[in-house]
């Protein structure tokens, strides 16, 4: 399975989810391919935000050697589902597909509810682990 996980800028919020989530796949010995990207090209190239990197290695998860990349189309092909992060970037994904089975591809990672973004306020970067935590945990519980 090929699992995207979307953000605004892919340095905080998706880097994260990114990680929890293959380090719970690789956990139950699931042979799933995780990747992140945002929605905007502001931090191409980048790694991500350091406070993520930090509270990622606090739980003992490692994205210190993820490389932040920009959503594309292709992106619809090659990866089975799409989660996004809130609803600003599900409707700017949603947007790009070039139809509706691509579309329905894009959800919400936590269902009705939207990961905030951290980046603004650095105490949320461990609330908002552990909703992309939560939120990975349900979907791995799905997915299987």
């Amino acid at each position: 399975m090929k699992i995207l996980m979307v953000c605004l800028g892919n340095i905080c919020r998706s880097p994260l989810a990114e990680g929890i989530m293959q380090h719970l796949a690789d956990k139950e010995g699931l042979n799933w391919q995780i990747d992140s990207a945002g929605t905007g090209g502001w931090h191409v190239g980048e790694e991500p935000d350091r406070r993520s990197v930090r509270v990622a290695r606090e739980h003992g998860i490692d994205i210190s050697s993820q490389v932040c990349r920009q959503f594309g189309k292709p992106d619809f092909d090659h990866f089975d589902h799409i989660f996004v992060m809130d609803r600003y970037n599900l409707s700017d994904v949603q947007a790009m597909a070039p139809d509706a089975e691509a579309a329905s591809k894009v959800k919400l990672l936590l269902g009705t509810r939207e990961v905030p973004d951290p980046y603004y306020a650095n105490e949320m970067f461990e609330p908002v682990f552990q909703l992309i935590a939560e939120g990975c945990k349900d979907l791995i519980s799905k997915l299987v």
